[in-house]
């Protein structure tokens, strides 16, 4: 059983947005950091987001700042990222994933947890 679920990701024109959203599957993530993460085509993975548990120690990779936002809500059990003004290079596998303890940088070794991924492609 995969531990989280990601939906959301499509394909859009330069400019327009994507909400991306995360859900666990059969546990809960309540006290773990969260990330969202990204893959493209022959690059190795990378932090876009990340969040603590309560939402008071956020993350961005400096190539989404002021564009992308993280938020979870641990009522709803759910984790989203809300990406506006999407530029091509934002095209990539986006992967929700848990972990911890909180880090910044952030290290990929620490998440334990990971979604398939959901598809985010951006064209021109």
């Amino acid at each position: 059983q995969v531990p989280l679920v990601e939906s959301g990701g499509g394909t859009v024109l330069a400019g327009a947005s994507l909400r991306l959203s995360c859900a666990p599957s059969g546990r809960t993530f309540i006290r773990y950091t969260m990330a969202w993460i990204r893959q493209a085509p022959g690059k190795e993975r990378e932090f876009v987001a990340t969040v603590w548990w309560n939402n008071s120690r956020i993350y961005y990779d400096d190539s989404v700042k002021g564009r992308f936002t993280i938020f979870r809500d641990n009522v709803k059990n759910t984790i989203t990222l809300q990406m506006n003004n999407l530029k091509v290079e934002d095209t990539a596998v986006y992967y929700c994933a848990a972990g911890g303890p909180w880090t910044v940088p952030p290290h990929l070794s620490l998440f334990t947890w990971w979604g398939q991924g959901t598809q985010v492609t951006v064209s021109s």
